[in-house]
């Protein structure tokens, strides 16, 4: 009789069955440092070498490069002149977004005067953090709520000089066509105030194409966050 231990569990068994019991035993510790093994290769994929004896698995490495900026685009106070079309349609639907907000809290009553006039005010003074500068399939874009969404892989600079620039350009844009003026294209619709800011003959995108301006409609994929 011969005492033997498999996988903790001890018996006393003849010395031929036992060797029998330790060959299968062996065969099962082998099969499991095999299954944990392999396991440990999977984890460490991106190891300088196989812990298990593999060969080494090169790892995935992407260079994402950062949008490059002018000295007008570091400096100025102003919103670059390639960049204002893109500045006025997120102008727009803040304006929009933030109207349509306190028409909802009267149950879409027309605003007075004095509440629109505030309304568009206090769109202009906030604080914009959430807009920055990308590449977009190789060209510099604004990025934020209303814009189109940042690609993958992308980087944006957010903050920075953008949240005064459009602050500035908000202002500028209430001033030049008239607090009741934009309300009343508001009222028309919610594309007759963004046609009226942006693509009229003098607006910020009336230069450029109708497919990089955005044309009449809101582009398809916007970020939707107020």
């Amino acid at each position: 009789m011969a005492a033997h231990g498999c996988l903790g569990v001890t018996q006393s068994v003849p010395a031929p069955i036992a060797s029998s019991i330790t060959q299968r035993c062996r065969g099962r510790i082998m099969q499991a440092a095999l299954v944990l093994c392999v396991s440990l290769s999977l984890a460490a994929r991106a190891g300088a070498e196989d812990a298990c004896g593999g060969p080494e698995v090169p790892s995935s490495s992407y260079n994402i490069p950062a949008p490059q900026m002018s000295a007008e685009d570091r400096l100025s106070p102003h919103m670059p002149e390639a960049l204002r079309c893109d500045a006025c349609h997120a102008i727009a639907f803040q304006l929009e977004g933030r109207l349509s907000r306190a028409e909802a809290k009267q149950g879409r009553k027309e605003l007075s005067e004095s509440d629109y006039v505030e309304v568009l005010e206090q769109s202009c003074v906030q604080d914009w953090e959430l807009y920055g500068v990308q590449e977009l399939r190789g060209e510099r874009r604004l990025t934020g709520p209303g814009l189109p969404r940042q690609e993958a892989m992308s980087v944006a600079m957010m903050g920075g000089p953008w949240p005064g620039r459009l602050s500035k350009m908000c202002h500028g844009l209430v001033g030049e066509h008239g607090e009741q003026r934009l309300y009343r294209a508001h009222r028309r619709g919610h594309t007759a105030l963004r046609e009226l800011l942006c693509h009229g003959e003098k607006g910020p995108c009336a230069h450029l194409g109708a497919s990089k301006a955005g044309g009449s409609a809101p582009p398809k994929a916007l970020q939707n966050e107020l």
